[in-house]
């Protein structure tokens, strides 16, 4: 199973161990100053309002949605988001489904 003794059949002693090597943990969804990986989400008007106005049923209205957005610092991070992951419900960065995918065709 596990060989927990040294080369010479005897446990080794604390002084003899070599202090593990341990990989540095990284943060999920970034800190407070880090702003990389998803940082924007913690400053994004959308997440001290309510949820469903960012998604409405099909034919809803994205009215209420896209006026938080409008005034929103991190409206273009949360659009590039969108775009990058393929996200294809809800307002992101202040554009439906369907305006992303326009804006897709015309980059492209």
């Amino acid at each position: 199973m596990w060989n927990i003794l040294d080369d010479e059949g005897t446990f080794p002693s604390e002084m003899d161990r070599q202090p593990e090597k341990v990989a540095p943990v990284l943060p999920l969804f970034g800190d407070a100053i880090d702003d990389s990986l998803m940082g924007w989400q913690e400053r994004a008007l959308c997440a001290q309002t309510d949820p469903e106005a960012f998604f409405p049923e099909k034919g809803g209205s994205t009215r209420e949605a896209k006026k938080v957005c409008t005034g929103c610092e991190v409206r273009s991070e949360c659009l590039e988001y969108a775009l990058e992951n393929d996200e294809r419900f809800g307002i992101w960065g202040g554009l439906s489904e369907r305006e992303r995918r326009k804006l897709k065709r015309r980059v492209v």
